[in-house]
């Protein structure tokens, strides 16, 4: 009997990905004995700030880091940064920003849902490009005197039709603004880390709580110091935009401890993990000829790791990849996979412990193989 068993919410089997619907991540006992440690005592948070986001800075061969309450909380305060620098006066007008740089370029192929976290400042969105593509030229004549940053949500899979991010960081530095990356669920490979920055970008922004398995209600900006410092400035403990974004000192204890963690894994140890895991589901429907399994490559997200794609016979089988979903959700235990096509799924074993792909071909075998789904 635990907490969930007790609030009558049911845990489930999550093959999806690190997303947030789900809560993200499991963090690593290491990480959860640091933030019990963490709330024991009563420290500085600027001070702890400071002391991890160094450490962080050190460990990932960036100039400065700072911990926020996720990615998207990165979003807002890597803006204001942009906006007020180390500013006070213009830190307590956000986000009311006449009078200050408060344009942000995007290209109208990256635009998002995310992008709220950025218009929250105050900011004016400029689209680039057209949904045929953009170029240079596009990225060069939205800059003027009110451009405060340019923003890139990074998805390797999904950066067709936009400026190459190298091209775009040569462009920003010759008119002096920053560029900054969403790499929120960029998480593998472990080198992302500092790979943006290396290439040129100002500021770099990571979730927490997704592969890097620390708290969920955390995020990571690393990069340029002066912006760092500014980003600071935005946030908790004063009473600026990043108020209501704070990040307790457990949080903070929590991504250090998790960060640390992860940069010692074996990451080609947990790679293989994966494609084991994968090729067990391969192998389980390799004899059933109304269900196919295959190998598919890179995740949702574009993260170098392989994912199970299942692909269902539905007129043979009798019963809709629909159906098969909702069985599986509302089984025991509870099984989330995301749509793949018209009838098939994906089995993400990132989010998976071992062990449990088994559990999902089973659950799925069973339900293929009662007669009482058939639908005709």
């Amino acid at each position: 009997m635990d907490i969930y068993d007790e609030l009558g919410v049911r845990k489930v089997i999550n093959g999806i990905a690190t997303v947030t619907v789900l809560g993200g991540s499991i963090m690593p006992p290491e990480v959860v004995m640091a933030m019990i440690s963490a709330s024991r005592n009563f420290v500085s948070i600027d001070d702890l700030q400071k002391k991890a986001g160094e450490k962080i800075a050190e460990w990932t061969q960036n100039e400065s880091a700072f911990i926020c309450c996720g990615a998207a909380a990165g979003l807002a305060l890597s803006t204001a940064a942009c906006i007020t620098g180390t500013d006070h006066a213009k830190c307590s007008r956000l986000p009311f920003t006449e009078g200050m740089k408060n344009e942000v370029i995007i290209h109208k192929l990256n635009r998002n849902g995310y992008d709220f976290a950025i218009r929250q400042v105050g900011t004016k969105i400029v689209e680039i490009g057209t949904e045929a593509g953009t170029t240079p030229e596009d990225m060069e004549n939205a800059i003027n005197e009110k451009t405060a940053a340019i923003f890139y949500f990074y998805n390797i899979s999904r950066m067709g039709g936009l400026v190459p991010l190298e091209k775009a960081i040569e462009i920003a530095k010759r008119k002096k603004v920053p560029l900054i990356v969403d790499a929120a669920a960029q998480i593998p490979p472990v080198e992302n880390l500092w790979r943006f920055t290396r290439m040129g970008a100002d500021l770099a922004i990571f979730s927490g709580g997704k592969g890097l398995c620390g708290p969920q209600s955390s995020g990571l900006i690393v990069g340029r110091k002066d912006l760092i410092e500014a980003c600071a400035l935005n946030a908790n403990p004063r009473c600026y935009i990043g108020r209501p974004m704070k990040v307790g000192k457990e949080e903070i204890v929590g991504l250090l401890t998790a960060i640390r963690w992860y940069l010692n894994l074996d990451h080609k140890k947990l790679m293989q993990t994966y494609e084991d895991q994968v090729q067990y589901i391969i192998d389980e429907f390799s004899n059933n000829p109304y269900v196919t399994a295959k190998r598919n490559f890179p995740s949702e997200a574009g993260q170098p790791m392989p994912r199970a794609e299942i692909i269902f016979d539905e007129n043979s089988l009798g019963i809709s990849c629909d159906k098969i979903m909702a069985q599986l959700r509302n089984g025991e235990p509870s099984i989330e996979l995301a749509r793949a096509g018209a009838n098939s799924i994906f089995v993400n074993p990132q989010t998976l412990s071992i062990g449990q792909e088994k559990i999902i071909v089973k659950r799925i075998k069973e339900i293929i193989s009662n007669p009482m789904n058939n639908e005709k």
